[in-house]
């Protein structure tokens, strides 16, 4: 018989449900999640005035965001609009640019380095999906690959990747908060 503490090794970071039972194995004692911020990155987070920037970009990339997936639906589903549409889009394209530089700089002021630092990698992984859905979506525009409604179609394609991206950063700062309370 083989080593299952080996197996149980190897899936133990995997493993997110609470209840050991539903996979039948032995229970694990689970480990609380490492904290996001050492007590040095919360204090460089709390006093650089790019926490500031972050926390008005991204309400108003969010709001760019529904006024845009607005006008994009009423074209694909109507067939009107598509110059509005498309200024839309661009615009949400260039309130993610800014949100991302600027998001990079309070990175590397928190953390030490632009992206990918431990605390945030997945989200900035998934953020270089969102910033390139959304790039082609520009090149696509003024080159003009493929027709208004296949352009659409990847603003679509953008957005959903935008939306889960978001809901990422969401639920990091929830953690966050969770975290700095108890």
């Amino acid at each position: 018989m083989r080593d299952s503490g080996l197996i149980n090794r190897v899936l133990e970071p995997f493993d997110c449900c609470p209840w050991t039972a539903g996979s039948g194995r032995a229970a694990i004692q689970h480990r609380r999640a490492a904290p996001i911020y050492s007590v040095e990155e919360r204090r460089r987070r709390d006093e650089t005035g790019w926490t500031l920037v972050q926390g008005i970009l991204a309400p108003v990339q969010f709001f760019v965001f529904l006024v845009s997936l607005g006008l994009v639906v009423r074209t694909l589903l109507t067939g009107e609009g598509l110059a509005v549409a498309t200024a839309s889009v661009v615009l949400k394209t260039f309130v993610l640019y800014t949100i991302m530089v600027t998001g990079a700089i309070w990175e590397k002021v928190v953390f030490g380095r632009y992206l990918f630092a431990a605390a945030f990698f997945w989200e900035d992984v998934f953020s270089m999906l969102v910033i390139g859905l959304h790039t082609v979506y520009v090149a696509a525009v003024l080159f003009g690959w493929g027709d208004g409604r296949s352009q659409l179609l990847l603003a679509l394609a953008a957005y959903v990747a935008y939306a889960i991206n978001a809901a990422q950063f969401l639920m990091k700062l929830r953690v966050a908060r969770l975290q700095a309370a108890g």
